[in-house]
């Protein structure tokens, strides 16, 4: 999930190394980047996956009176003995629902970036999304495992190909005990 635009900004792609701790000067420092190869400041290799901050709809993203998911005590941020129905009734009122609890039987497998050229600081993109290859595994534990990838695409402003970045996610055949 990905919002639909994306800026990117170069105080941005500094913040962003900064937090996964990667000091390259080509992230931050435009004249030390402007002598390298790429020519001028660049992203990191995840920093399109912030652009999820930019989606208003993004279920992971922290909302203002709403319960985040990873904010309180349980791993969902909502309390495990709540009824469901009392959930829904809290968020109700709210800009967007709380996400539901996944019941332990789904889990991010994969995630791959590739980059088409470097992402420059100053650059606009357009983001898409659209389901990928789905396909089944027996586990040796779980039962059957259903894998589904969904690929988000990243161009410029010109319509050109950036990133491709895919997502694998899995669903097992029985829930995860932990």
């Amino acid at each position: 999930m990905a919002a639909k635009e994306f800026p990117v900004e170069a105080g941005h792609i500094m913040m962003f190394a900064r937090s996964v701790g990667d000091f390259n000067p080509v992230y931050a420092d435009a004249q030390i980047a402007g002598k390298t190869e790429v020519a001028g400041i660049i992203a990191p290799p995840t920093f399109v996956q912030s652009s999820a901050q930019y989606d208003d709809d993004y279920p992971l993203r922290p909302r203002r009176g709403v319960t985040w998911f990873g904010s309180g005590r349980s791993a969902s941020g909502i309390a495990p003995s709540a009824p469901r129905d009392v959930e829904e009734k809290v968020h109700a009122d709210t800009a967007a629902p709380a996400p539901a609890p996944a019941g332990g039987t789904g889990l991010h497998a994969e995630q791959h970036y590739e980059y088409h050229r470097p992402l420059r600081a100053g650059e606009r993109l357009t983001v898409s999304s659209h389901p990928g290859k789905t396909w089944e595994k027996q586990g040796r534990r779980g039962g059957l495992l259903q894998f589904a990838e969904s690929v988000t695409e990243y161009r410029d402003e010109s319509g050109e190909l950036v990133v491709t970045a895919r997502a694998v996610g899995v669903r097992t055949g029985q829930t995860v005990k932990e």
